[in-house]
């Protein structure tokens, strides 16, 4: 009896403990945690002010107890500005009793503290988004109780150690975006509970994937993107028979896909684009996975057939299977596939027709392939009686480019035309006028229609495309006088009518308010540009607007549209003598071409308004007249093209001061006068300055010449010569035929074959 009464008292004496000793160790643990921080609160961020010993702990944020003993079991300071590293000896260690412990992006630096391995209670760790670095601690193999260890978003290094293995309570397991390096280790194979394994965004090369993943029986969620395992897959993935999502994209993946794998009944993603997976694609003859909804098979090396038996996964929405080395026709059973919305097989070697039941879906991507035409139906009447024809209500994205397609652009794109953004149809060999069918085209911010065999004149109803961004008819047979009213598409951003039979002035005051590229050349527009022609591209000149609201408001604008338009920016213009894509067009890139036509009189002065350009380029017209200063306003410039002109007097010398320039070419001129000199006028070749009146200062650019006359000249620029001067330029030109074919005086040789009667012009 008296045992009892000691075992009572005993008993009694620890409740008052607990009750009354223990909740203030443990306020003072957490004020003492707090203390080691400069906890600061910046925009975003929560405080922990409420943590003072005038309340009770367990009411403070972020704070959780038991309700019978008051020792703190949870810990969660979720955006708390810890700014700084949790110490070896953290007065964290003093909460014996933790269960949950949550630093989630609270800027925690340094080392995670081997002393970790100590919370012995441990159920849940969530130390991401931090900065943490260094390895991690092995003792957090110790934690035998854990089920949820989340470390993903530092800058964690080196290798995985083996004690992790023995976490067999572990459901989720987060290292994603670190930069974790070697093998998976063997040990993980016995985490059989684990729901949730994460690990893209690391530098993994290896480890015992087929023995290791085969192992894990409850996984939902399996993520190894972007990392650089090699191996091959496990041959039976079918004990993964809870698998919901399987990411493997980014790595070097080798062999077949097991055709286990979609026999998984709960399998509803797979993303394995960018791997070394090869061979034919198959699926197996077994019962396919009901609930498959998303494959993404991209940038790997299958070949052959795109099998027939795709169409047995009716739940699939979205497949990718381009970048591979696809062959043959789109399957016929395709059209089973009700609920797809979202269909890529660009970049293959598909070939035959287009097949109609496709203009029913969201996102149609069939570019570079070899496809020959478009499925008969698809060109019937509008009012044609095909089923299809009706469902084309909700196409959002139309690539088609880079095929073999003939015959002309179906008018049964009209009934699409509601809900299209992007219509891309460039380099094919379709021929006939682009339909007119832009009524309703609102939403339509991409049209690309280049190289192709299009003629006639442009649709009206083109102007109905108040969203249009980007307008491509390039290298096509459109005749038709400049289409000035596509001025009043206040978002127009890009307008190629390159390389057609566009003819006639385009002295059009209307302007472009929004234009940042404009490419008109080779065409047959004549006539002069009024000096005052560009003063409404503001754009352009964004004399509106800071450089700073400029560059934020562009590349923010530009992110969403190149998301939105797949890429599709490509630029033909003239740049350096090469044909050159321009990534950098939606990140402030301003260019204008109208070379290659027949413009008389005097480049407009009002080009120097337009500060932000990148790209100038006049050549191969018939303007005359000096070259403006005011090109001297464009500051940003890097490639400037006046060749082939009748363009007289000197180059404005204030050129010498921009300092972005890295083409120029002033050739096939009647310019005189001195070279300015600076970097990029010295760096330039020779040919640059060919055939033209009469340059001196080209030393340094073509090498040594030995020229009579005088050594320099007044740099006023003049539109005519007088007759001292024109005695001066035959003299040059005597002394440059005296030297003959075949003379060293020139770095490269240049042109002067001018006429007697052209130098007085």
């Amino acid at each position: 009896m008296m045992i009892q009464n000691q075992s009572f008292f005993f008993f009694f004496l620890s409740l008052i403990f607990n009750t009354l000793a223990s909740p203030s160790l443990q306020r003072d643990a957490l004020l003492e945690f707090k203390n080691e921080f400069p906890i600061s609160a910046p925009p975003f961020h929560k405080s922990v002010s409420s943590w003072n010993t005038s309340t009770d702990h367990c009411s403070w944020r972020g704070v959780t107890c038991n309700a019978n003993s008051g020792e703190v079991i949870s810990l969660e300071l979720e955006l708390t500005n810890l700014n700084g590293p949790l110490k070896s000896n953290t007065s964290l260690l003093k909460l014996k009793h933790l269960q949950h412990l949550t630093l989630t992006r609270c800027n925690l630096r340094g080392d995670i503290p081997s002393s970790l391995g100590n919370l012995s209670h441990l159920k849940y760790l969530d130390l991401s988004r931090n900065n943490l670095v260094g390895e991690i601690p092995s003792s957090l193999g110790n934690l035998s109780h854990l089920t949820t260890l989340s470390l993903g978003n530092n800058h964690l290094i080196g290798e995985f150690p083996p004690s992790l293995g023995n976490l067999d309570q572990l459901t989720l397991m987060s290292f994603s975006s670190n930069n974790l390096n070697g093998n998976i280790p063997s040990s993980f194979a016995s985490l059989n509970k684990l729901s949730y394994l994460f690990l893209s965004n690391n530098q993994f090369s290896g480890g015992d994937l087929p023995c290791i993943l085969t192992n894990l029986t409850s996984l939902l969620y399996l993520q190894l993107s972007n990392n650089h395992f090699k191996s091959r897959l496990p041959s039976n993935m079918s004990e993964l028979h809870n698998l919901v999502i399987f990411e493997a994209s980014g790595n070097s993946f080798v062999g077949n896909i097991p055709t286990s794998m979609f026999t998984i009944p709960s399998l509803q993603v797979v993303y394995l684009s960018g791997n070394q997976f090869e061979g034919p694609l198959e699926f197996g003859n077994t019962s396919s996975s009901p609930e498959l909804r998303f494959l993404d098979l991209a940038f790997n090396n299958f070949k052959g057939l795109v099998p027939e038996y795709i169409s047995r996964f009716l739940k699939l929405d979205t497949i990718d299977l381009s970048h591979n080395s696809f062959i043959g026709p789109i399957p016929r059973s395709m059209p089973e596939l009700v609920s797809l919305s979202i269909l890529d097989l660009s970049y293959n070697k598909l070939e035959g027709q287009v097949p109609s039941f496709l203009w029913r879906l969201d996102t149609l991507t069939l570019s570079h392939n070899s496809f020959s035409s478009l499925e008969e139906s698809l060109q019937v009447a509008v009012n044609g009686s095909h089923s299809d024809l009706s469902k084309c209500t909700s196409l959002y994205f139309l690539d088609l480019s880079n095929n073999h397609l003939t015959g002309s652009i179906p008018a049964c794109l009209m009934n699409c035309t509601a809900s299209v953004r992007v219509i891309n149809l460039r380099n094919n060999n379709l021929s006939g006028f682009l339909p007119d069918i832009f009524t309703n085209a609102t939403e339509l911010r991409l049209l690309d229609v280049s190289r192709n065999k299009l003629v006639g004149k442009l649709p009206k109803s083109l102007i109905k495309c108040k969203s249009m961004r980007y307008l491509n008819l390039k290298e096509n047979k459109y005749k038709d006088t400049f289409p000035s009213w596509l001025g009043s598409l206040v978002s127009l951003r890009l307008l190629f009518l390159g390389s057609n039979a566009f003819y006639g002035p385009i002295s059009s005051h209307f302007g472009f308010p929004s234009l940042r590229v404009i490419d008109i050349s080779h065409n047959r527009f004549n006539g002069t540009l009024p000096q005052d022609y560009f003063l409404n591209w503001h754009e352009m000149s964004l004399v509106w607007r800071n450089k700073t609201g400029w560059s934020n408001h562009t590349v923010n604008e530009g992110n969403s549209y190149m998301f939105e338009i797949n890429g599709y920016y490509d630029m033909d213009m003239m740049y350096k003598g090469v044909d050159t894509k321009f990534p950098r067009i939606f990140l402030g890139y301003k260019a204008i071409d109208f070379s290659g036509n027949k413009f008389t009189g005097h480049i407009p002065k009002s080009i120097g308004l337009l500060k932000e350009l990148i790209h100038v380029n006049f050549s191969r017209n018939a303007f005359t007249g000096s070259i403006h200063s005011s090109l001297a306003n464009l500051t940003n410039l890097e490639a400037l093209d006046l060749s082939h002109n009748k363009l007289s007097g000197n180059i404005p010398p204030d050129l010498a001061w921009l300092s972005f320039l890295s083409y120029l070419d002033f050739s096939h001129n009647f310019l005189q006068g001195p070279i300015p000199r600076s970097t990029q006028f010295q760096s330039q070749n020779c040919s640059s300055f060919e055939d033209n009146l009469g340059f001196y200062g080209l030393e340094e650019i073509c090498g040594e010449i030995h020229v009579p006359g005088p050594t320099s000249r007044d740099s006023q620029q003049s539109d005519e010569f007088s007759s001292e001067e024109s005695e001066e330029v035959l003299n040059w030109l005597a002394a440059a035929i005296a030297f003959g074919p075949g003379s060293s005086m020139f770095a490269k040789p240049i042109s002067l074959s001018l006429s007697l009667s052209t130098l007085f012009l």
